[in-house]
């Protein structure tokens, strides 16, 4: 990863840039008398560091513009004030500190940075609210071992994503990562693919195939909407989990599987467990790690930055120019209950792209629904 930054302050800046090459992070620095911004597209820093100057008008519309380039900044601040920094953060930088500061501080504030742009990243999962922080820290816990995990949250606020990200920095990041929804399954086909048949096993299977599980040996396995697996299906769930084998639908040896088992529900399980839908040892056993991932009603300051990433990344896709969104489109946008989470914000960004009309979106260019409030289906916004 890369670091760009700025000698306004030279000290700081001079202290900063050699503590980071020590560590093997690799640095530009650019003086206040150059172009910062042909510096940032020439060199595509992951991180702009602001020595000096940060309420200086010129960079404050320089952080405002790195808002949509995806380039994260932080600054230091002359003097303590904690009203200014505040401010600063809701302009978009992700943190601010007061000078003086000591160059390790520094130096473990820049590394916090990087690292947690890796893991958004590696996840997808996107935001600077504590509870994504939070969920980032869990995911970098839970990868390295090998214990089931229990992931709740409501639809589409990226419980796949934690699933997947887990993967990605555990031991098993070069096996398979096979994801299967569990309630899209018909109940008589769930045993089969989960855990295969052998040829002849009940009408229609002409030849022998391999469940899930075996799919996914020494990888992990995605077991989307847990909550809905049959009853008759738990309890071979659950002795595939304590015996690590399976036995195929038709099958009589049993075939041993290296797999690690990450869980979903949009629904909470344990009042399914309490209702008797579902089994408390098999609850239990999956339960061994959990994580719950928060609806995006709860995180509303994370919506801007989501929204500046799916512009970046749609105006890319369709190749459309996207002239921006005004202050008080984006606060409707913030005041919006959500009830798609992130999958519905992406969809309404991905046609504000699409049809934008040639101008900086304006809260009239809303959709009627997220501006009274109510319910949202479809999401094209005026032309």
């Amino acid at each position: 990863m890369k670091v760009l930054i700025t000698l306004t302050d030279v000290e700081p800046a001079v202290l900063l840039n050699a503590s980071l090459e020590k560590a093997g992070i690799e640095t530009v620095m650019v003086s206040p008398l150059d172009d910062i911004r042909s510096e940032i597209r020439r060199a595509k820093p992951d991180l702009l560091v602001l020595t000096g100057a940060i309420a200086d008008a010129n960079n404050i519309q320089l952080v405002r513009d790195q808002l949509w380039d995806g380039v994260d900044v932080i600054g230091l601040a002359d003097v303590e004030d904690p009203e200014l920094q505040e401010r600063l953060r809701a302009i978009g930088f992700i943190d601010v500190y007061p000078k003086p500061i000591a160059t390790d501080e520094l130096l473990s504030v820049v590394k916090r940075a990087l690292d947690r742009r890796r893991l958004v990243e590696l996840t997808g999962l996107i935001g600077q609210s504590d509870a994504i922080r939070q969920v980032l820290v869990k995911i970098e816990q839970m990868a390295p071992v090998s214990s089931t995990v229990m992931i709740e949250g409501e639809s589409g606020t990226g419980k796949e994503l934690v699933a997947r990200g887990i993967h990605r920095l555990s031991p098993r990041r070069n096996k398979p990562f096979i994801a299967v929804n569990v309630g899209a399954l018909a109940e008589t086909l769930v045993e089969s693919e989960l855990f295969g048949h052998e040829k002849g096993a009940f009408t229609g299977a002409a030849e022998r195939r391999l469940g899930r599980f075996e799919l996914a040996n020494g990888g992990t396995l995605f077991l989307d909407e847990i909550g809905e697996i049959p009853a008759s299906t738990q309890v071979k769930l659950l002795r595939v989990l304590e015996e690590r084998e399976v036995t195929r639908v038709g099958g009589v040896a049993p075939i041993k599987v290296d797999v690690r088992v990450v869980a979903a529900t949009n629904q909470p399980l344990r009042q399914r467990v309490e209702d008797g839908l579902f089994r408390p040892d098999l609850y239990y056993r999956l339960n061994v790690l959990s994580m719950y991932l928060p609806p995006l009603r709860e995180r509303p300051d994370d919506i801007p930055i989501l929204v500046r990433r799916f512009v970046r990344d749609y105006s890319a896709q369709h190749d459309r120019e996207f002239r921006g969104i005004s202050a008080e489109a984006m606060q409707i946008m913030m005041s919006y209950a959500w009830p798609g989470n992130v999958r519905e914000l992406r969809n309404l960004v991905e046609s504000m792209v699409v049809l934008a009309p040639g101008r900086e979106i304006q809260a009239s260019d809303i959709p009627r629904e997220l501006r009274e409030g109510g319910s949202s289906r479809f999401l094209p916004v005026h032309v």
